[in-house]
């Protein structure tokens, strides 16, 4: 079951990064750049590490993070038809920053929660 879990996490963060990446170039009244998906990258990428480390494992909590990155590096420079997806502006720069630092703030987060008591140290 944990297992189900955490491939559904992963797979909810590479759709998400896929969108992301695709309405990144959103436009507001067709002059103002608007990336809107900053902010969504912002909320849904940490809130997947947190999930996946509270509900999985907290080593199990990078693997959301690791999907969001190789997928915004994959499509985003190699995209659909060989395209360059990702902007070649400070969007891209933006999109990348607001995902994956808060996001490596949680997973900081996520790892430096003691272990529970009576679970035994390996090591």
């Amino acid at each position: 079951m944990t297992r189900l879990l955490l491939v559904l996490l992963i797979v909810d963060a590479a759709l998400l990064a896929v969108l992301e990446l695709f309405f990144l170039p959103l436009y507001v009244g067709g002059t103002v750049p608007f990336p809107v998906t900053v902010l969504v990258a912002a909320v849904t990428t940490p809130l997947l590490v947190r999930l996946a480390g509270r509900l999985v494992a907290p080593r199990a909590a990078f693997a959301p993070l690791v999907a969001w990155v190789l997928v915004i590096v994959v499509v985003g420079l190699f995209g659909p038809g060989g395209d360059l997806v990702l902007l070649q502006d400070w969007r891209a720069l933006l999109l990348i920053a607001g995902g994956a630092l808060p996001a490596a703030m949680s997973l900081g987060g996520v790892l430096a929660v003691p272990p529970k008591e009576g679970a035994t140290a390996r090591g």
